[in-house]
């Protein structure tokens, strides 16, 4: 992993010393070499991300498709969407709109006595080796993606932004980044306040972030596709996600409810890398079928949830404020 790590930051030089710091210059904001650096490291690991998307997942979805493709345009939007994030575009306004706020938030509970604290410091005989505290970082980042994940579902105001996602009807490898902005914000947050917390290395969490990614593009993915009785049970396969994003049974308590009765929000499946969250809490379903996608709402009632980009942003703020 350090090998890895090496070759992935002298790229990352490379990129920035060819390209992205003469650009800065040239556009007279020498002051954000800083950011602009950082924002390298993001458009690096996006522009890998996007060529296992287009050389590997891509083939597989036209091998083996779990539904036809009948709805192009809705396709190029998911795409706009991985290529705003994957780009580092995203977290480059971030940088500039939340980040000081996000330091000065830091700073004042280090000023309050927050401690320094390192995960893998529990484990002392395990410290140095890069691929153990890996893992135990990322089973930390999954248990808390599992409940932050549960929480979009079932608190109603969030639901309203997080609806988005669950609106595609036509669920490809570039779905995975189709979210409102307000939501990205909450979970980009969220995240980096946990990594500080448990004192996860930066290069590290780039890792993590690369693995989750990529792993989220293939659970997307227009894929019949599963991992046997025993895979399905040790990660999240495309067929295990896409239950996820069955029309009701994916957003709704599958408790009984009376006729006419609005749907009482839940679901199932929520796991990000792991299923094993899902199963512990009682949230798993492994019923092997490839269900149609999208929110009951708008398959029964027809509710808008925005074609393009623009729109689909502008109604999500306007469901959050109740009035769509």
């Amino acid at each position: 992993m350090d090998t890895l790590i090496d070759y992935f930051a002298t790229a990352q030089a490379w990129l920035f010393e060819a390209f992205v710091g003469p650009l800065v210059f040239a556009m007279g904001l020498g002051g954000y070499l800083d950011q602009a650096f950082s924002a390298t490291e993001w458009m690096l690991l996006g522009l890998l991300e996007i060529a296992v998307l287009i050389s590997v997942i891509g083939p597989l979805q036209r091998w083996r498709p779990a539904e036809p493709v009948t709805d192009v345009a809705t396709i190029r939007t998911d795409i706009f969407y991985t290529l705003l994030h994957r780009l580092g575009l995203f977290r480059l306004a971030l940088f500039f709109i939340v980040d000081p706020h996000l330091d000065a938030a830091i700073g004042a509970l280090r000023v309050w006595g927050l401690p320094t604290f390192h995960l893998d410091d529990i484990w002392p005989d395990v410290t140095g080796h890069a691929l153990v505290s890996f893992v135990l970082y990322l089973l930390v980042f999954d248990f808390f993606n599992y409940w932050f994940h549960r929480a979009q579902h079932q608190i109603s105001w969030w639901w309203s932004l997080h609806a988005l996602h669950h609106a595609q009807r036509q669920m490809t490898m570039w779905s995975d980044n189709r979210n409102h902005l307000l939501d990205d914000v909450l979970r980009d947050v969220f995240f980096v306040f946990l990594a500080l917390l448990i004192g996860m290395a930066p290069a590290q969490f780039v890792a993590l972030v690369a693995l989750m990614q990529l792993s989220e593009n293939l659970q997307h993915a227009n894929l019949r596709v599963w991992f046997g009785r025993i895979g399905e049970r040790l990660w999240v396969s495309p067929r295990f996600h896409r239950m996820h994003h069955a029309i009701g049974i994916g957003h709704e308590s599958p408790a009984p409810r009376a006729a006419g009765a609005p749907a009482v929000l839940g679901g199932c499946n929520f796991g990000v890398l792991l299923p094993w969250w899902d199963m512990l809490f009682g949230t798993a379903d492994f019923t092997l079928a490839y269900p149609a996608t999208g929110v009951r709402d708008q398959v029964e009632q027809g509710r808008d949830y925005g074609q393009g980009f623009w729109s689909q942003q502008c109604r999500g703020v306007l469901r959050l404020l109740g009035r769509a």
